[in-house]
C-alpha cells in the first residue's frame, strides 16, 4: 500500500478524535518518517567502494605537472628504502609498493623517485572526506585514500549508481584527484569492481550477478587472500575463483579454519560485513604523574621511550598512523607546558622515539622538579607500513611485524627496547578495581 494512501486512512481514523492542526502535522510527520525509515531498511544494501588511484602520486604530480605520463616512485632515495607507492606507468616494469627502491630501480631506471610531502597527502584526503561526509548519510574511511558508502535505499529516490557517478565527477572537480569506484550489494564485491575497473572508472555490478563477475578472477584478487593463502590455495590446485566457488565450504573450514569460510563465502559473492559509521579518531595520549616530582632525566626519558612503544603498538594494532607529536610537562608548581612536531605519517618506533626526546630536551628548560610528564600522537588515519615515505628498510618491517605478533601473543610487554624496560605503566583502575585487560566478572550473591 502506498505511502498517501496510508496517511490517507490514518486521517479519517484520527479526525474523529478532535486534534489539533499542530497535532495532526507532528503526526503526519513522524507517520512519513517511519514509513520511509521503514521502506529504506527492509530494502537490500547497496555499497559503492571508492578509491583514489594512485593518491600520492596523484597528490604529487598536483605539486609537480612535470612528473605526469613519467614512472614515478613514492619513497626513500636510497638502496635500504622502501616503495611506498609507485605510478601506473611504473607498475608496468613489475614494481608494486613494498618493493626495496634498490630491486624498483634496477627494473626501472628511469623512474623518477619523490620524496613524499606527508601534510599535502593529509590535505587533499581531508578535502575528500569534507566533500563525502557533506553528500553521504553512512561511510566509512577505511585508510586515507579508500572510503565504502552505504546507499542503501537510494535507488527509490534518485539511483544509487547515478548519484555515484555525480559524486565520482565531483571529487575529480573539486580535488583535481582520480579516482574510481565499483558499486554493487556487499563490499568485496564493490572493491573488487574497483580494483578491476582503475584507473579513472568505475563498475555497477547487478544484484544476482556476483558469482558470475567474480568467476574468472584470480583467487588472489580475494580480500584475505594473502602471498601465505594464495600459496595455500595454488597447492591445493585453485587458480580462479571459479574453482573456489564450487568446493565445499566445509574443505575450505578444514584447510584454513574460519577464514576458510570467510574466503569461501566472498569467492561467492557473499559478505555482510557492515558500512562503519566514520568517527575520526583525533588522538591517543599517555601520561604518568610521579608519586614524588622528580628532575632525573634519564628516568623521565625512560618512561617517554616506554609510553611510546606501547601508544605505537596500539597504533599498529589499529592500522594507524600518526604525524603529529605532543609533549607535556607539569612542574611542581603545577604549570603545564606542551610541544609539538609535525612529522611524516608512521606508526614506526625508530622514527617517533628519537622526535619524542628531542621535543622533551627543547621543552624542559626550567630545571625544576617535575610531577607529570606525557606524550601524544594526533592527526591520525588509517593505513599501514605503505605510508611510511622515507628510509624504511625491509629488515625494519619485517622486524616490527615479528615484534608485534609476540606482542599481540604474549603480552605488550613481550618484547621491550631496554631503555624503557624499567619503567611499568600504571595498570589499575581504581573505579572498577581491576587491572587492564582483566574482565569484568559478576559478584556472587
Amino acid at each position: 500500500m502506498k505511502i498517501d494512501y496510508i496517511i490517507a486512512i490514518q486521517f479519517v481514523c484520527i479526525a474523529t478524535k478532535g486534534i489539533t492542526k499542530i497535532e495532526f502535522k507532528n503526526f503526519i510527520a513522524q507517520s512519513l518518517f517511519k514509513q520511509i525509515t521503514a521502506m529504506i531498511l527492509s530494502s537490500d544494501k547497496t555499497i559503492t567502494h571508492l578509491d583514489l588511484d594512485c593518491f600520492f602520486v596523484a597528490v604529487s604530480r598536483l605539486m609537480n605537472p612535470t612528473l605526469n605520463g613519467k614512472p614515478v616512485l613514492i619513497g626513500g632515495s636510497s638502496d635500504r628504502g622502501v616503495v611506498a607507492a609507485c605510478s601506473y606507468e611504473a607498475r608496468k616494469y613489475g614494481i608494486h609498493s613494498a618493493m626495496p627502491m634498490k630491486l624498483a630501480k634496477r627494473l626501472c631506471p628511469e623512474a623518477l623517485i619523490v620524496h613524499g610531502d606527508y601534510e599535502m597527502y593529509a590535505k587533499k584526503s581531508d578535502e575528500v572526506t569534507q566533500i563525502i561526509s557533506e553528500k553521504v548519510p553512512v561511510y566509512e574511511k577505511s585508510s586515507i585514500d579508500e572510503f565504502y558508502l552505504d546507499l542503501t535505499g537510494m535507488d527509490r529516490f534518485f539511483g544509487c549508481y547515478k548519484w555515484s557517478t555525480e559524486l565520482w565527477k565531483t571529487v575529480k572537480k573539486e580535488t583535481g584527484l582520480p579516482s574510481s569506484f565499483g558499486i554493487s550489494a556487499n563490499k568485496t564485491v564493490s572493491k573488487i569492481a574497483t580494483d578491476f575497473v582503475k584507473p579513472d572508472s568505475n563498475k555497477k555490478i547487478d544484484r544476482g550477478t556476483e558469482k558470475e563477475f567474480l568467476a574468472p578472477m584470480s583467487v588472489s584478487k580475494i580480500p584475505m587472500v594473502g602471498e601465505k593463502t594464495y600459496q595455500v590455495l595454488r597447492q591445493m590446485g585453485v587458480e580462479k575463483i571459479l574453482t573456489l566457488q564450487q568446493m565445499p565450504v566445509e574443505l575450505m573450514k578444514d584447510v584454513l579454519g574460519e577464514n576458510g569460510k570467510t574466503i569461501w563465502q566472498k569467492a561467492n559473492g557473499i559478505d555482510d560485513t557492515p558500512v562503519i559509521p566514520y568517527n575520526e579518531r583525533k588522538s591517543i595520549s599517555s601520561e604518568e604523574t610521579f608519586d614524588q616530582d622528580t628532575i632525573d632525566i634519564v628516568k623521565m626519558k625512560s618512561i617517554l621511550i616506554r609510553m611510546t612503544e606501547q601508544l605505537l603498538f596500539q597504533l599498529r594494532d589499529e592500522n594507524k598512523l600518526t604525524s603529529c607529536i605532543t609533549i607535556k610537562i607539569r612542574y611542581s608548581n603545577f604549570d603545564t607546558h606542551t610541544m609539538q612536531s609535525r612529522i611524516p605519517y608512521t606508526s614506526c618506533d625508530h622514527h617517533l622515539i628519537p622526535r619524542v626526546k628531542e621535543l622533551f630536551d627543547k621543552l624542559y628548560e626550567r630545571r625544576m622538579l617535575i610531577r607529570l610528564i606525557g606524550v601524544r600522537f594526533s592527526h591520525l588515519v588509517g593505513g599501514g607500513y605503505q605510508i611510511n615515505l622515507f628510509e624504511d628498510s625491509m629488515e625494519q618491517i619485517h622486524l616490527y611485524q615479528a615484534m608485534d605478533k609476540m606482542k599481540k601473543r604474549y603480552g605488550d610487554t613481550a618484547v621491550l627496547r631496554a631503555a624503557g624496560s624499567d619503567f611499568t605503566p600504571r595498570m589499575f583502575n581504581p573505579f572498577n578495581g581491576l587491572t587492564k585487560g582483566q574482565p569484568l566478572q559478576k559478584k556472587i550473591q
